[in-house]
């Protein structure tokens, strides 16, 4: 049973807790160096070793800014060998001085304790469920951490239950909760359904979205991990196809279908309003804030400032012609990655929105084709890591190299007309009708991907800076 916490139990854990939770993929140091950190909401889920401990911490820079950070903890006197690799430290002092805290995520038995928590509806000061589904949580099931590299955490228990934790928890509504419970209740069938959402009250009475409850999707390799492979075939020739087309040309134009079908359903569950010349000029002027300042940031970007700069301005004066432009919900951050090729199609994942992006930046309603020119950036970047992939094998020669350059974009020329195709063709507004909008967006989203590359992965910093060239010779 999870009981709210009155005496300070988590305060002795703190000096150990901040290196750690500094080294994590989810900590976002957008503030610079830490100035404080304090708990605020902490209880125990299960008070008999293992101990678990849910909390969420809030963090203070020098700069002034604040992030939530959301915490399930493992204690126990004696850490299982089976778990040295979750260890965070052994804790200085106070009612668990002496014993291990760990990541208890990793922890099976844990995360089992915690959903029959959740499931019986008993926590009282701590995380609450409210259920999507009529259906109750399937409490029996083995859970499990997925490892990828992600900006949330997630445990799946069996193979029909994905519990996503948000570190970074933000008060509700919350988008992607929003997104899901609508699509569910409309019964798309291209994403996962939604069985309930994870709250919690902080002080103030703030609501805090902690994660979600989901419809497990059991695939081999995600969209993104399945490109990679078929451009790594198709350059290097081992494919069964024929090398200039690739193999993934007719998925390409599923997923395209499958897009425009959630964007339609979308569109029915949330507002959809016709973007004023005056709203097209502002959006304008953001992208090009986003551009002065990636240009501070990736200097490389400078030579290009005045050719997409006109990109933004020409998408404004588009719409100030009285072209219409209309913005609805999307899905914000789509890409290969949050495409997962299942039995029954394509199925979208991750409503959350580019996570650089403020809160109320991602809140707000978005032209479709935003989402479109995400998966466009998309099949270039697997054109490029495929290709990365096949000369990390083998060093070409000059000759195979050029051939194997022109292999990789003719699969990228051809994956993204096929998905055009298929987003037209299910309903979505041609892409090939709107080009004004799609070189802006697209231009603002390789933008935005040279500074989260400069940030984050220097070494892959090349293609969008190749996408940047292009679109600016495209206007020039």
């Amino acid at each position: 049973m999870s009981v709210a916490v009155a005496e300070p139990v988590l305060e002795p854990l703190l000096p150990v807790l901040t290196p750690w939770l500094r080294t994590r993929r989810w900590y976002g140091d957008a503030g610079g160096p830490l100035d404080g950190i304090r708990p605020v909401v902490v209880s125990v889920v299960h008070d008999d070793a293992p101990v678990l401990v849910h909390a969420v911490l809030r963090t203070r820079h020098r700069n002034g800014a604040e992030q939530l950070y959301q915490l399930f903890l493992g204690l126990c006197p004696e850490l299982p060998e089976r778990l040295a690799g979750a260890a965070i430290a052994t804790v200085p002092e106070g009612r668990w001085q002496g014993w291990t805290v760990y990541e208890a995520t990793e922890d099976p038995a844990l995360m089992g304790v915690l959903l029959r928590s959740l499931a019986v509806r008993e926590p009282r000061g701590g995380p609450r469920l409210e259920p999507t589904s009529p259906h109750p949580l399937p409490v029996g099931l083995v859970p499990r951490l997925l490892t990828a590299d992600q900006s949330n955490s997630a445990v799946v228990y069996g193979d029909r239950l994905l519990f996503k934790i948000y570190r970074r928890p933000e008060p509700g509504p919350h988008l992607e909760v929003e997104a899901l419970r609508a699509l569910t209740e409309r019964h798309c069938t291209r994403t996962p359904a939604l069985h309930g959402t994870l709250y919690t009250d902080a002080p103030g009475g703030e609501g805090l979205v902690l994660g979600l409850f989901e419809e497990f999707l059991p695939v081999e390799a995600d969209g993104w991990e399945t490109a990679v492979r078929q451009v790594g075939d198709c350059v290097d020739g081992t494919g069964t196809t024929v090398p200039a087309t690739g193999g993934f040309t007719s998925r390409a134009r599923t997923l395209g279908q499958a897009v425009a079908e959630v964007h339609t359903v979308l569109a029915d569950a949330f507002p959809r309003t016709r973007v004023t010349p005056g709203e097209a000029a502002e959006e304008a002027r953001l992208m090009n804030r986003r551009l002065s300042l990636a240009v501070d940031e990736v200097p490389a970007l400078d030579r290009y400032r005045s050719r997409i700069s006109a990109l933004y301005d020409d998408y404004a004066r588009h719409a100030g012609r009285g072209c219409p432009v209309f913005a609805q919900r999307v899905h914000g951050d789509l890409h290969l990655g949050q495409a997962l090729p299942t039995a029954d199609g394509w199925r979208l994942i991750d409503f959350e929105g580019e996570p650089e992006r403020s809160a109320a930046e991602r809140a707000a309603p978005q032209h479709v084709l935003r989402d479109v020119a995400g998966m466009l950036r998309s099949f270039d970047y697997a054109a490029r890591a495929g290709l990365a992939a096949v000369r990390r094998s083998v060093e070409p020669a000059p000759g195979l190299r050029l051939r194997h350059i022109r292999r990789a974009d003719a699969w990228m020329v051809r994956n993204r007309r096929a998905f055009i195709a298929g987003y037209a063709e299910a309903g979505g507004a041609d892409p090939w009708c709107h080009p004004v909008p799609m070189r802006a967006f697209e231009a603002d989203k390789a933008v935005y991907e040279a500074m989260y590359e400069a940030r984050h992965r220097p070494d892959w910093l090349s293609i969008p800076l190749g996408a940047v060239h292009r679109l600016a010779a495209v206007r020039g």
